[in-house]
């Protein structure tokens, strides 16, 4: 099997979920977030990412942005002082959403799961998932949820962890090491591991196409890889970049 198509699959590999699942999604079986308890380690600085590179993929014409996994209300609070907008927020974690609260307009402190029901009929202009649905057990039932909240034009605008992030695939194939963390692509809280192909397929799956794929916040190659990188045509790029951030659209039924 060619390398590429190894580590694009790996994702399915990994979760034992086949690739066809997404096209199930509302078949399959209600979805489960995890308990409050398995955050319960996490440092209150991993709550606290303002992510301000976020920001210019939110559409300027965005007036009202549903915030999914808003943590403490960061970068919500960094966008309203920057866009004239109104934001909603869901935060699953009790303290980070009553932090949350009063840096946002309205704050749901349930899961997505839990609260897509509670907005039926609401639309928002934009609705940003910044590092959530690797967290999520079920991401497609997620964006197919979210779906009908999207006003005409109306877009997503996700950050995604990479999993071949190149010191990700460097542990794993020099050393055979896959060790999780408290934060990052090898977070222990993470259900979903995908790269850009399937990011690709998450979104296409659950009827939304891709405007913007974009790597953000990447390292430069050592220098011996990075004449690889050139000498293979760029074949390697994508490892450079541990996020990747996502704009969609909803397809044209």
């Amino acid at each position: 099997m060619p390398a590429r198509s190894f580590f694009d699959n790996l994702p399915h590999q990994l979760t034992g979920v086949p690739p066809d699942h997404s096209a199930n999604a509302e078949e399959s079986a209600p979805m489960t977030s995890l308990s409050d308890a398995t955050y319960a380690n996490k440092q209150t600085s991993y709550f606290e990412q303002q992510r301000q590179e976020m920001l210019a993929y939110i559409p300027p014409t965005s007036k009202r942005v549903l915030e999914v996994g808003c943590g403490n209300g960061s970068f919500a609070a960094y966008l309203k002082s920057q866009r004239p907008v109104q934001v909603v927020a869901i935060e699953a974690h009790p303290a980070a959403a009553e932090a949350a609260r009063p840096r946002v307009d309205r704050l749901i402190n349930a899961s997505i799961e839990e609260a897509a029901p509670q907005l039926a009929g609401e639309q928002f202009d934009c609705v940003v998932f910044n590092d959530v649905l690797e967290h999520l057990v079920d991401p497609w039932a997620a964006l197919s949820q979210i779906r009908p909240l999207l006003s005409d034009g109306g877009s997503v605008v996700a950050s995604i962890p990479n999993m071949r992030y190149f010191p990700v695939l460097k542990e794993l194939i020099l050393r055979g090491r896959w060790e999780y963390q408290q934060q990052g692509v090898l977070d222990r809280t993470h259900l979903r591991f995908f790269t850009t192909h399937s990011m690709r397929q998450l979104f296409a799956s659950t009827g939304f196409d891709i405007q913007t794929l974009e790597g953000i916040n990447g390292i430069q190659f050592p220098w011996k890889l990075g004449v690889l990188n050139t000498l293979s045509g760029k074949a390697l790029e994508d490892t450079r970049f541990p996020q990747f951030a996502c704009v969609a659209t909803r397809s044209k039924d």
